[in-house]
Order: structure tokens, then sequence, then C-alpha cells
């Protein structure tokens, strides 16, 4: 059943992967929610208001859920998946192992995949006008990147459908974001985790969450 106090729950944010993971972990536990179409880089992240009421970091996404703001989209994934996904096994119950590994998962995919190797890709070439070419550093980001997804490959190849075998989890949600992101920039991806991702794009909420994540028209 689609949760409907809509006016309670606010989702800052658009247009980037970062911002997808949120979009889609709300469609996944239908939750009702207005969208903020704020993009990152466009400056409506960084005005007086924004910066003093949202984020004082003025960055995107950003969950305002009865007057309290959330940031950092794992951040956001982990609280929804504790409040409104525990029955639906969106993560593990807290404090037991199974938890650990689901954080894990969304930590690797966080750090060695986005932050480490991802955004290195989107400064130095996508933003080189901003932060200076640096190709040293983005083959290397590349060949990273390459190194660390074959672990999860690895995990994979025994055929299980999701990370935590076979209820899917916040954790896929975070790891289909990074793979989605890595062809955006043409890294090739060993076969599992092109059919892991290919089966998760195919679920409703990614749609859902896509359609929502889409930037407003000009106009």
């Amino acid at each position: 059943m689609v949760e409907s106090a809509r006016q309670r729950r606010t989702l800052w944010g658009v247009a980037t992967l970062r911002t997808l993971r949120a979009h889609w972990a709300l469609a996944e536990l239908g939750l009702a929610y207005e969208t903020r179409p704020v993009r990152s880089r466009s400056g409506e992240t960084q005005t007086p208001e924004y910066l003093s009421r949202v984020n004082p970091r003025g960055k995107i996404p950003v969950l305002v859920e009865d007057g309290v703001c959330i940031a950092e989209s794992g951040a956001i994934l982990n609280y929804l998946a504790d409040r409104y996904g525990g029955d639906r096994g969106f993560a593990p119950r807290p404090g037991t192992p199974e938890r650990a590994i689901h954080d894990q998962w969304c930590f690797f995919a966080a750090t060695e995949l986005d932050a480490t190797s991802l955004y290195i890709l989107r400064r130095h070439d996508d933003l080189k006008e901003i932060y200076g070419a640096a190709p040293v550093a983005t083959q290397s980001a590349r060949e990273y990147y390459d190194r660390q997804v074959r672990v999860v490959a690895e995990a994979l190849a025994d055929g299980r459908p999701h990370l935590l075998g076979d209820t899917m989890s916040a954790a896929d949600i975070m790891m289909t974001s990074v793979l989605d992101w890595a062809r955006s920039c043409e890294i090739e991806l060993p076969e599992p985790l092109v059919n892991y991702r290919a089966r998760h794009r195919e679920r409703p909420a990614y749609r859902t969450a896509t359609e929502a994540n889409a930037p407003p028209s000009p106009g």
C-alpha cells in the first residue's frame, strides 16, 4: 500500500545517480513524498535559504521528514530501511551479522566505487574545465574501479539474484547505481554484473524512480 502522508516528506534533488538512490528507495517502499527538483551545480543548492534550512554543505540529495533533514544518499537509504523496511527485508535488522554484511556492501559501493573511482572521472573528465584534466588520475581510477568491481562479480557468481541472496535490499540500490554510473563512463562490466544490473533496472520501482529523478523540462 502506498503511504499517503505526502506533505511531511520531501526529497530535494534530481538528475544524479546519487539522488536516484533516494528516489528508488522511496519507490521500493511505497512512500509518498514531494520532490524539490533542485540540481547540483545549478546555483539552487547554494542559495542562503537552502544552505540555512536544508543542507549547509550545499549538496543533494536531502530527505526532509517531520522537520528533520537527512543528507548523504547512504544515510537516507539506511534511515528508510530501518524505519519502514523491516517487514519487507529491505535491510537486515541492526546489530545482526547480516546487517554488517549489508552495510559493508553499502560502504564499499559509496567509497571504493563511487568516491574513490567514479567521482575522480566525474571531476577530471566531465568537469575538467573546473577541476582540470588529469589523465593519469582518471586512468588510475578506471583501473581501480575494474579491480574493485570484480570482487562484486565474484560474490554474485554463485547465481544469487541480489547481494544478500533472494531478497532485494538497500545495498542493491547502492550497487546498481554505481554500475549505472560506470556504464555512463563506458566502463565494461563482468558478465555477472551485467545480468545483476539488468535485473534491478527492470524493477517497477527503478522505472518510477528514474522518472521522478528526471530534471524538469525547460520552460
